[in-house]
């Protein structure tokens, strides 16, 4: 079952509500460092702090009127605090109470990220260790190559995540910036001292420097970041579904119980969320060539980032989310199938074990070119023919016969040659 409470974490985080529960935040937090600066008497600092609050639908009807959000806040808020609601904001343009409420967004944001990740990498790493020895063929060009493991094959998606483990924490360090400088980032209006303290407060650090706004190349690398994870899942996921298709059918989706697949045809079970997974990343993608946009902006700031922000930031980080979990699920009760795939490897009496009686033939006297030229003709006489048979074509031909004998030849079939090092590329993951 997909982790609902998890999506709804996200979603939350990214919400109206949270939003101005953030901007009210830092407010605060500045308003109790001008307090303790003495610039706000310690009365009014305790009746804002005990009075500031807002109401969603009422931000809504001010906005309506002065046509901007910050101010329509700030008006409401006010509303409740009475007089002392002259101390909120003050020194402050509004990009520093944005963009440090939404590093406190960012942060959360990864975090849940994070939970998400490790739990799609512990299903995996289980799925990896249950079918450490469990033979499958390797592909290459979509074609047969040699024999591996399914167990192996998972090692490559656990290596990746392991890689987006560290971009996330990379990325937390990132977007862990906030600012409180004032119109153009100069200060002027708000002096040095406030920023690092009411950062301090909010668990942040302060930006080197900012223009109006922190610069937009910080929430580009947020999007890059989740860009890539999604691309992951996307190339896990086209594994998945080539490895479902009917005419190999070497691993599916599970499929519920009165869960259908087709509305004309009853046989079908369709590799849908796998689907999912490919499509949902190109959002993200999308989405992040978007962010790379938002870099280039007029002088100190404009807005023209901020109406893109507030579709893709929110949008990628549920959609990551969503889709580490649902895909997780999936991973977690996939049905593995190690009969087709022994099948599979075998087709055409072995010709996958083409490498192994080459390297024998060199081994006995025979040049590269002539050895080559025995094995891919028998290959190919064996390739996509009705009984075609690898082995039994080598072991009939007197010329092969001339070098190998029939037990050598035996032994280049045998596909355990090929897992000699599984264990040692096993232990790098602790697995």
């Amino acid at each position: 079952m997909i982790d609902r409470y998890s999506r709804e974490q996200m979603a939350k985080v990214w919400s109206q509500e949270q939003k101005y529960a953030n901007w009210l935040k830092v407010e605060l937090a500045v308003a109790q460092i001008q307090c303790q600066m003495g610039k706000i008497p310690p009365a009014s600092y305790q009746n804002i702090k005990d009075k500031a609050k807002f109401n969603m639908v009422r931000i809504d009807e001010i906005e309506l009127e002065v046509k901007h959000d910050v101010i329509a806040f700030l008006t409401n808020v006010g509303e409740y605090v009475g007089e002392d609601s002259r101390y909120i904001h003050m020194g402050l343009t509004s990009s520093d109470m944005i963009d440090t409420a939404l590093a406190l967004t960012l942060v959360e944001s990864v975090n849940i990220l994070e939970t998400g990740l490790d739990n799609f990498y512990n299903v995996t790493a289980k799925l990896a260790k249950a079918h450490k020895h469990t033979i499958q063929i390797g592909r290459s060009h979509g074609i047969h190559a040699e024999p591996l493991t399914f167990g192996y094959k998972l090692l490559l998606w656990l290596d990746e995540c392991q890689r987006h483990k560290k971009r996330l924490a990379q990325l937390k360090e990132i977007v862990s910036y906030g600012k409180i400088s004032g119109p153009v980032g100069t200060y002027a209006s708000t002096g040095t001292e406030l920023e690092i303290e009411v950062l301090k407060l909010l668990n942040l650090k302060p930006i080197a420097v900012s223009s109006q706004i922190i610069s937009r190349d910080v929430h580009a690398q947020y999007i890059q970041t989740l860009a890539i994870i999604a691309s992951s899942l996307e190339k896990f996921a086209i594994e998945i579904r080539h490895l479902q298709r009917s005419d190999v059918l070497e691993v599916e989706e599970p499929f519920s119980a009165g869960q259908k697949g087709s509305s004309a045809m009853p046989h079908k079970r369709n590799p849908i969320t796998s689907e999912n997974i490919s499509g949902l990343a190109r959002v993200i993608r999308s989405n992040s060539i978007a962010s790379l946009e938002n870099i280039a902006l007029w002088h100190e700031r404009d807005i023209s980032h901020s109406s893109v922000e507030r579709i893709i930031l929110p949008d990628s980080s549920i959609l990551l989310d969503y889709m580490l979990h649902r895909f997780a699920n999936v991973i977690d009760n996939l049905q593995v199938y190690p009969e087709n795939m022994r099948r599979n490897m075998d087709i055409y009496g072995g010709v996958i074990f083409s490498q192994p009686i080459l390297l024998k033939l060199i081994e006995k006297g025979l040049s590269r070119e002539a050895a080559y030229k025995i094995v891919q003709s028998h290959a190919h006489n064996a390739w996509n023919k009705d009984n075609g048979n690898f082995k039994m074509t080598l072991v009939n031909d007197p010329e092969v016969l001339n070098y190998l004998n029939k037990e050598e030849i035996e032994n280049c079939f045998n596909p355990n040659n090929f897992l000699k090092y599984i264990d040692i590329v096993f232990r790098r993951f602790e697995l």
